[in-house]
């Protein structure tokens, strides 16, 4: 059960956020979990891309781009199984695309197979 939390506002109205939680788990019930876990992957892949520098007027922070990549890669392998191979490949492409990004981006390369994420997809070339 949701724990019913209160707030007063500036006119003194209180605001009753059950209602909203509920809706929430409502919404959430209604999206199919493949839905849901492409949702998440995109979110992690766009984090990555901004990272690493993809994106226009960002300075790239490698070591956040790391973390996420090697988030993403073991979500995308743990949930490939689930998503079956129609949605599994594009987020395969695309995590493939970020790790490459990576090296290019990166002063001093990692060693083939130690690049983000290369623990559960194995080397990328």
């Amino acid at each position: 059960m949701a724990r019913v939390r209160s707030e007063t506002c500036e006119n003194g109205v209180i605001m009753n956020f059950e209602n909203e939680a509920r809706d929430s788990a409502r919404d959430i019930a209604e999206i199919p979990a493949v839905e849901v876990l492409q949702e998440v992957a995109v979110h992690l892949m766009s984090a990555s891309a901004v990272k690493v520098g993809l994106a226009e007027d960002v300075e790239p922070d490698l070591a956040e781009a790391r973390m996420l990549i090697n988030a993403l890669a073991g979500f995308i392998t743990a949930a490939a199984p689930e998503l079956g191979d129609h949605h599994a490949r594009p987020l395969r492409d695309g995590l493939r695309s970020l790790q490459l990004a990576f090296r290019e981006a990166s002063a001093i390369p990692d060693e083939h197979g130690a690049g983000p994420g290369e623990k559960w997809t194995g080397p990328v070339s």
